[in-house]
């Protein structure tokens, strides 16, 4: 049952009522005061206030202080008169059901109002923020094709003037050509005129006769120099230049960053043939691709993925046989003698590939995660557990997702 809160304390103005209430030790949140127009609630368990008002306030002006014990209420009225009591007398219980219901009702609704104004303010503030900043992305596009538009004006007006500067250069040279030829022809007509001058002339037909082939002479010896000045050497004769390069095994260019490589992949083939010649006479029938190393690994690789574990572990053998280097053969033929249950083999053959793999570089990271994974799955699967359990990894090998990857497909399969 809960314990009532019957002292109180109140006055009254013409437009307001002050009511004190005291809280006999409980401490109180807005959370514990509900306020309608009619009504008021304190309720802090096991304490209880509840009042029918005598009249209806302005509940959202209206305010509730909370200090030193005490809740002060500043409670506006709606009308102002003066009040002939706190509360209202003698009020029936269906009147004071219908009046609780009606206060929590009209709170629903007004909480309800004030969400959908929140909203709707929200979604103002976003529009607006939206149409701000489109106006300023507008103005920001309108800026930069401003920009790009006298840009583009500058340039051509700086093109134009360099072609009006072209122009007038050539009609400069071209008028200085000619004032340079013009300089030449008058010495040669200077002369022309001595030589009629100091001739004599016997008769009219001579003079015509010598007159005629001094102009001849004249003007033949003005355009061969003209010619002479404007005559353009020959075309250089077509000929074929022979380019010869250095013979080579690979057939790419020689690359000094490839050297290295290249000489270990001759190396490599080299030792393989020699092995071929001396030691494995009984391979004399195979083609010249099937004594490849590689050419039988990636034999191997294909009789794997097609579920054919015994000749891919015979493709293996014989690169194995060719080439007792390559780590990742006896990797591979680890993973075939899982499937095929000879767990002995398995552990061999990865603790060789683990051997061939030092010193442990980035580079060879993941072939040393398949090869621990796979001696690892082989021992757990013979229930030698402690054998089985992983050597300390650097904590880069053990956080990679490969070797994640790897020990999941091991547990599954």
């Amino acid at each position: 049952m809960p314990v009532w809160l019957r002292e109180y304390s109140w006055r009254q103005t013409l437009g307001a009522v002050y009511l004190s209430l005291p809280l006999r030790g409980a401490r109180a949140t807005p959370a514990n005061i509900f306020c309608g127009e009619q009504y008021l609630k304190v309720s802090i368990p096991p304490f209880l206030f509840e009042a029918i008002l005598y009249a209806p306030i302005d509940d959202t002006n209206s305010t509730a202080k909370i200090g030193n014990g005490i809740i002060f209420f500043t409670l506006y009225k709606k009308e102002p008169a003066m009040w002939d009591s706190l509360t209202l007398a003698n009020v029936a219980k269906e009147k004071l059901q219908y009046l609780r219901e009606n206060a929590v009702l009209k709170a629903h609704e007004k909480a309800k109002e004030e969400t959908e104004a929140k909203k709707i303010t929200k979604q103002e503030h976003k529009k607006y923020a939206l149409e701000a900043t489109m106006k300023l992305e507008e103005e920001e596009r309108k800026r930069i094709e401003d920009l790009k538009e006298k840009e583009w004006q500058k340039v051509t007006k700086e093109l134009e003037l360099w072609k009006n500067q072209q122009k007038d250069g050539d009609k400069y040279k071209s008028i200085q050509k000619k004032g340079k030829l013009q300089q030449e022809i008058e010495p040669l007509k200077e002369r022309k005129s001595e030589k009629i001058n100091k001739t004599q002339i016997p008769n009219e037909g001579t003079s015509k006769t010598r007159l005629k082939s001094m102009k001849g002479h004249g003007s033949c010896s003005i355009f061969s120099q003209n010619l002479k000045e404007e005559q353009l050497p020959a075309p250089r004769a077509a000929a074929t230049i022979q380019v010869n390069f250095t013979p080579r095994v690979f057939p790419t260019a020689l690359r000094e960053s490839r050297v290295a490589e290249e000489e270990e992949w001759l190396h490599k083939q080299a030792e393989a043939r020699r092995i071929i010649n001396s030691d494995l006479s009984e391979l004399e029938d195979l083609k010249e691709e099937e004594k490849n190393p590689d050419w039988l690994k990636d034999k191997g690789n294909k009789m794997f993925a097609m579920g054919d574990y015994l000749g891919a572990v015979n493709a293996y053998n014989l690169a194995v046989r060719l080439n007792n280097k390559l780590p990742l053969l006896y990797l591979n033929r680890a993973a075939c003698h899982l499937k095929l249950r000879n767990l002995h083999k398995a552990i061999e053959d990865s603790s060789k590939a683990l051997e061939l793999l030092t010193p442990p570089v980035p580079d060879n990271e993941n072939a040393r995660v398949k090869a621990h994974v796979r001696r690892g799955t082989a021992f757990c699967q013979l229930e030698l557990y402690t054998e089985g359990s992983f050597p300390l990894f650097s904590r880069t090998l053990y956080n990679s997702p490969l070797m994640h990857t790897h020990i999941y497909r091991c547990i599954c399969e």
